[in-house]
């Protein structure tokens, strides 16, 4: 309601706020179709088809696309037009390092303060994750990025929680999921385990050291793996296939 003491709000300004709005609902919508894997990494983004799709003039998303540019989910190339951006494998092998210091800090912070209710909010996630089936990858992977996000959000440091969801959001792009081979899935599950001993212990060092040293493991799957995959790739040119 508009306060007495408060001067209505000009058209401009009433404009502006409205465009705002709907600029970052249509950045949300497309930011929503790029993690979801529809908008795959490299994609060229329709400005036609997506106008169309959310029922906006190209104006919004244009800026939508200014605001994912800043975001680092999308890149923008001079007569061209927005491309969904790529992350090459030293990138990633950046981006795990920053999150494995992230993780860490994440841990000393929560293990300091956290509360009988965030304890049993982890339990379930990681009781849910001991029962996933050994072969259901997608499960897994959903179960340990909510683990992960819920251990930054409990901190309540807001600046921490933004800049690990920022880089959260990178590393989908690289869609490498080189933790969760189905052998896999009991070892990991009793590690997040591990950490919730540590946080219920409130040993700060102890679970700091854990998740950085859990980070630090999938960043050296993912160089594994990804070597791997780039040798096979060039041993396939090598021989026509």
């Amino acid at each position: 309601m508009q306060s007495a003491l408060s001067p209505p709000l000009s058209g401009s300004v009433l404009s502006l706020v409205q465009s705002t709005s709907l600029t970052r609902l249509v950045a949300d919508s497309v930011e929503e179709l790029i993690l979801s894997g529809e908008l795959a990494a490299g994609a060229k983004l329709n400005e036609v088809a997506l106008a169309e799709r959310f029922g906006v003039s190209r104006g919004p998303l244009r800026e939508a696309f200014r605001l994912l540019e800043e975001a680092g989910l999308i890149d923008q190339k001079k007569n061209r037009g927005a491309f969904v951006r790529v992350i090459e494998l030293r990138e990633a092998a950046e981006l795990y390092e920053v999150r494995a210091g992230l993780d860490a800090t994440a841990g000393r912070l929560l293990a300091e303060r956290i509360d009988d209710t965030q304890l049993r909010t982890l339990r379930q996630l990681t009781d849910q994750m001991t029962s996933v089936d050994d072969n259901d990858v997608e499960q897994f992977h959903s179960l340990n990025l909510a683990f992960h996000d819920q251990i930054i959000a409990m901190t309540g440091n807001r600046t921490l929680t933004d800049a690990y969801r920022k880089l959260a959001k990178l590393l989908v792009l690289f869609r490498k999921r080189n933790l969760l081979t189905p052998m896999a899935i009991p070892y990991f599950a009793q590690e997040h385990s591990a950490i919730v001993d540590m946080l219920e212990q409130r040993d700060a060092r102890g679970c700091a050291e854990a998740l950085y040293a859990h980070a630090q493991g999938g960043r050296q799957r993912m160089l594994r793996d990804g070597e791997l995959a780039g040798a096979a790739g060039v041993e396939g040119m090598a021989h026509g296939g």
